[in-house]
């Protein structure tokens, strides 16, 4: 029986957890989506999940309420603001610009805390992308911003997580959040370096928000850059387009030598981890075959 070692990279969100908990529910998530592959070898899945929200908690191992710094009852800084409009800017069309413009703010029903300008901008991206999605996508959105404006953090993450690659890690799955941080391991040849003796061969990304030119600027990846990796490493990105964090869309347009999939992880939380993990072409991309 062929044996994958696999590293997951979650995102943030994950502070009422453990290392030990993710690292079973991702296990058990993706061994359904392997099982259910009928015309590949028998796989299993030796997976590994650094909790890595442990180090945003001063210590501990996990969050308490106090230390919620993204909850609509914290005011956004300017920067912290401007950076969350322009994510709506990239990803709403011009006619729902129009559109809000015409609407009383109180139509989205947004924390009064938000600036006219961003409630605006969202309600104009809940008019191209209903479902009640937009104050979900305004703290994901916070917290991504908080990871890439903190060099230091950034970097201790990074750390941590690379303590989790062993020489015969062949796969590394980021979800969310997560993808960032696992394409700018390899970006930066922190893992899987060619001629290093690293097995690692291929990243995953579900639910990423990479496709959102506001975060890659943040990245210090200018417009019109495409994303790529190393020639050995291969990429299979896969997104549901009801997932908010994606933007709706793939990464096709931005990136360089890439698989995409496409997937239904339902109407209840099209950007669960462990419905991208269960679904087919995570597994073959774990398991090996076409995704």
């Amino acid at each position: 029986m062929q044996t994958v070692r696999v590293v997951g990279v979650h995102g943030i969100g994950q502070s009422k957890t453990s290392q030990h908990q993710l690292t079973a529910d991702w296990g058990r998530a993706l061994k359904r989506g392997i099982d259910s592959l009928p015309d590949v070898t028998a796989c299993v899945a030796s997976l590994e999940v650094p909790h890595w929200t442990a180090l945003m908690a001063r210590g501990t191992d996990r969050l308490g309420p106090e230390d919620d710094l993204f909850g609509e009852s914290v005011p956004m800084d300017p920067a912290e603001e401007e950076f969350v409009a322009e994510v709506f800017a990239d990803l709403v069309r011009p006619e729902d610009v129009v559109f809000a413009e015409t609407q009383p703010l109180a139509t989205l029903g947004p924390p009064k805390l938000w600036s006219p300008r961003l409630t605006r901008l969202a309600m104009a991206y809940d008019r191209r992308r209903p479902g009640g999605g937009v104050q979900f996508m305004v703290r994901r959105m916070r917290e991504v911003r908080y990871y890439l404006t903190k060099p230091a953090l950034a970097a201790e993450v990074r750390a941590f997580i690379r303590d989790g690659f062993t020489p015969d890690a062949a796969v590394v799955i980021g979800h969310s959040l997560g993808s960032v941080i696992a394409y700018d391991l390899l970006r930066h040849k922190e893992v899987g370096a060619a001629g290093t003796g690293s097995a690692l061969h291929t990243l995953v990304t579900c639910g990423s928000p990479l496709g959102i030119p506001a975060v890659r600027r943040l990245m210090g990846i200018t417009d019109g850059t495409p994303l790529q990796l190393a020639p050995h490493i291969r990429w299979v990105n896969v997104f549901d387009p009801d997932d908010f964090i994606t933007g709706g869309a793939g990464l096709s347009a931005v990136a360089r030598e890439l698989t995409e999939a496409q997937v239904d992880n339902g109407i209840g939380d099209p950007h669960s981890a462990l419905r991208y993990l269960r679904s087919v072409p995570v597994a073959r991309a774990v398991a090996g075959g076409r995704p």
